[in-house]
């Protein structure tokens, strides 16, 4: 496969792969855990996890070497989840929720190493594409079996979709590509680490959710693990 223009067939096969689990399953089970009121605190565990289990991955599968002080990074970031995530919510309705969590968790980290072993080499336009248009059919199909099919327009919904689509969908995870083709996976799955802190100021801006002593603690603990796993050279 080509850097350049449209991949081969054996690129298109590994886009696809890759599309499904990281534009598909991750963000369907991610959507689905939200409607099953799995709480939010619960949720955020995911990022908190998701490095850890990248590193093992990518340490066993792609040759990747992770340093003991890259390891206490890691463990120092998950300490920080866990203190922005003290004295929230952590039950909720269990089940297909939980399930869809887990699944989320298991589909990012997956993909995240397929799109790094895999898809290094192909242009990040067609690729892109390609990704964006096998998650489309996999929605489609859900659509069709489970859904209604009727929309409730609302200006709410329309800025949902645009931020998921745009936001999220083509710039988080073409930045989170961009950094997997020039950093190990380790490191660039360390910046998970910012999602629970980052999550937790913009509630307390916007909603004026709790912002204890104990979670400033965390995000700064979140913040050094970041710097430390990035700058702990294997």
């Amino acid at each position: 496969m080509g850097t350049t223009g449209w991949p081969d067939r054996a690129g298109i096969g590994h886009s696809i792969v890759a599309g499904l689990l990281v534009q598909g399953l991750y963000l369907a089970g991610t959507v689905f855990a939200v409607a099953h009121k799995v709480p939010v605190g619960l949720s955020a565990l995911i990022p908190g996890l998701q490095p850890i289990l990248t590193s093992i991955l990518a340490s066993r599968f792609l040759g990747e070497r992770v340093t003991p002080l890259q390891w206490g990074g890691l463990g120092l970031g998950l300490a920080g989840v866990l203190l922005i995530l003290y004295g929230r919510p952590m039950t909720g309705e269990a089940g297909w929720g939980w399930f869809a969590s887990g699944i989320s968790l298991i589909t990012i980290t997956v993909g995240t190493l397929y799109q790094k072993r895999y898809c290094g080499g192909i242009d990040w336009r067609t690729g892109s594409f390609i990704q964006q248009l096998a998650a489309l059919v996999l929605f489609g199909i859900g659509a069709l079996a489970f859904e209604t099919n009727v929309i409730h327009w609302s200006a709410e919904f329309v800025l949902s979709v645009i931020w998921l689509a745009v936001v999220l969908s083509i710039g988080t995870v073409g930045l989170l590509y961009w950094l997997l083709r020039r950093q190990p996976s380790s490191q660039v799955a360390s910046l998970f680490y910012l999602v629970p802190a980052v999550t937790a100021l913009m509630a307390f801006i916007l909603f004026g959710e709790k912002l204890d002593a104990v979670a400033i603690i965390g995000m700064i603990a979140c913040g050094a693990a970041v710097l430390l796993v990035n700058r702990a050279r294997a």
